[in-house]
């Protein structure tokens, strides 16, 4: 199957089927903020800025990597950066991979003309390296779009359960060391739903990436959404077996905050994403550690329809995470993150 195909199969599952986890959740419901009925501050005051690479954003809200290559991903994506200038947030495009090799797409990943000022992410998978790819291929994808950054995904478990799937993963961390080394733009590397362990955090920082976005397990299943697509009943099995796989949202970035103080690296940026839908959903991750909170699939149907639906999203997870800081007492990201704010149930 082609990769334009498979791509918009993707867009369709995600639209039109049920592809949540059936029982994980993200864990961040285990948490919750002391409310403070004397805050003392003034909610016109909270800020939710963050900076991260060097840029100052008005929200730690990402909008996660999702799709390109097709027609429709182009209208998508467009309607999604339209929305992250406006917001002045952060973007992260679906994998590049379509572009590399089909010149005819490349326009459905660019979008620098609507969102000259986004920080913006391309994104290659990088079991590639395995199948070809080099740092040549992650320049081309940096300047495919004007990117800021370059997002890798892991996703290995997409990969054993699609027909086509590439599952030769052996030796990749030399070859993510080697592009964090030789590409000079940031690098970031995210799973794409199933979490990130100590062990690959501490793999990951010691390889020389710039930031891990967790990608957690609690929203969307990719397994789920591969059996929605597989040809036989043997592959829909497959993946139907690993429906609830994976770490939740919360316990990775826990994990990932605490291996990052073990090696003394508070330099590396954190990213939360996996199952995020709501502002206090967003808040609470970054109370936990994260730098910027990505959401997929609220933004995706917002895109569908467009720019301002995605605009009016934004703006509604910015006021509840802001609303959430104001009843904590706390006027700005540095006050969230403080011991007392963000309580785990026992």
């Amino acid at each position: 199957m082609s990769i334009d195909q498979r791509k918009a199969d993707h867009i369709r599952i995600n639209v039109t089927e049920d592809v949540q986890f059936p029982n994980l959740t993200t864990g961040l419901e285990r948490y919750h903020f002391m409310h403070q009925a004397l805050p003392e501050i003034n909610l016109g005051d909270v800020s939710t800025a963050v900076t991260v690479f060097g840029r100052r954003l008005h929200s730690p809200l990402l909008v996660s990597s999702m799709t390109g290559g097709t027609e429709q991903a182009g209208f998508i994506n467009r309607n999604l950066a339209e929305a992250a200038q406006a917001q002045r947030v952060a973007m992260g495009v679906g994998s590049q991979r379509a572009g590399i090799e089909h010149n005819e797409v490349r326009q459905t990943f660019r979008v620098r003309d609507v969102a000259p000022n986004v920080l913006l992410f391309a994104n290659l998978g990088a079991v590639q390296f395995n199948y070809g790819y080099t740092v040549d291929q992650c320049r081309r994808a940096v300047e495919m779009i004007d990117a800021d950054a370059l997002i890798l995904h892991l996703n290995p478990l997409q990969e054993a359960v699609q027909p086509e799937g590439d599952v030769n993963w052996r030796g990749l961390l030399g070859k993510i060391a080697d592009v964090c080394a030789r590409l000079r733009k940031p690098v970031i590397v995210k799973e794409v739903g199933w979490g990130i362990s100590a062990q690959t955090a501490r793999r990951l920082i010691e390889a020389g990436v710039s930031a891990i976005d967790v990608a957690g397990a609690g929203g969307t299943s990719w397994s789920q959404v591969e059996m929605h697509r597989a040809p036989t009943e043997r592959l829909r099995r497959l993946a139907g077996a690993f429906a609830d796989w994976g770490i939740p949202t919360a316990e990775s970035l826990v994990t990932a905050g605490r291996v990052r103080a073990e090696l003394g690296r508070p330099d590396v940026h954190l990213f939360a994403s996996g199952g995020i839908r709501s502002g206090q959903d967003v808040a609470k991750c970054v109370a936990l550690g994260a730098d910027l909170v990505g959401l997929a699939s609220p933004f995706l149907k917002a895109a569908m329809e467009s720019a301002e639906a995605v605009v009016e999203e934004m703006e509604l997870l910015t006021a509840e995470a802001r609303i959430a800081m104001f009843c904590s007492g706390a006027d700005d990201i540095e006050a969230l993150r403080k011991p007392g704010v963000l309580v785990e149930e026992e």
